[in-house]
């Protein structure tokens, strides 16, 4: 975690009914930020490493249990850009989003909101998946793709490529009584 952000991520009050930093997610792997490679992809690109590029990749990847909005990634921006604008932190968005650097996500909850990307792995991947709770409106990610054989069918009888997709379950966290709420059922 970058040691610059991860102290205001704590603190950061958090929108749209989720719980506060640090409870409530949950990522079932660890993606280490790569200041160098991000730099190298960028530059690749034919596109300047700027100050604001990198400290919006660097709050994203300090809170990587969380989903943030692009008005939060502002606030934790702000804190060591100053003059950073929120248009430019829109811009940045977009443009990381287009090289894979970060993705965009929406849990139905009218934000959209952001995560780490593939690209420092070398490789464009499908995206993991998420688990909301209906109730309490916990996130928690997961990496498995269960959909392989699927789109393994779908292009040998259609001849068409998944090249990615996004799958949302929505229920009950066991906090909520997910397990309770199963045993009734039964």
């Amino acid at each position: 975690m970058n040691e610059s952000f991860g102290a205001r991520a704590e603190a950061m009050p958090y929108r749209s009914g989720q719980e506060p930093a640090g409870r409530g997610y949950a990522r079932s792997w660890d993606m280490a930020f790569d200041k160098g490679k991000a730099e190298r992809l960028l530059k690749d690109r034919g596109l300047k490493v700027t100050r604001q590029r990198m400290a919006v990749l660097e709050a994203i990847d300090s809170c990587p249990r969380e989903h943030l909005t692009a008005e939060e990634i502002f606030e934790l921006v702000k804190a060591d850009c100053p003059d950073i604008g929120l248009a430019t932190v829109y811009r940045t968005i977009q443009l990381l989003g287009s090289l894979h650097l970060i993705d965009r996500v929406s849990f139905d909850d009218g934000f959209v909101r952001y995560e780490m990307g593939s690209a420092l792995e070398g490789t464009v991947r499908h995206r993991h998946h998420h688990l909301i709770c209906i109730k309490c409106g916990r996130v928690i990610s997961f990496q498995d793709d269960l959909l392989e054989e699927l789109e393994g069918k779908i292009i040998a009888t259609t001849g068409f490529r998944v090249v990615d997709h996004e799958v949302k379950l929505y229920g009950y966290c066991v906090e909520c009584g997910g397990d309770l709420i199963e045993e009734k059922r039964e």
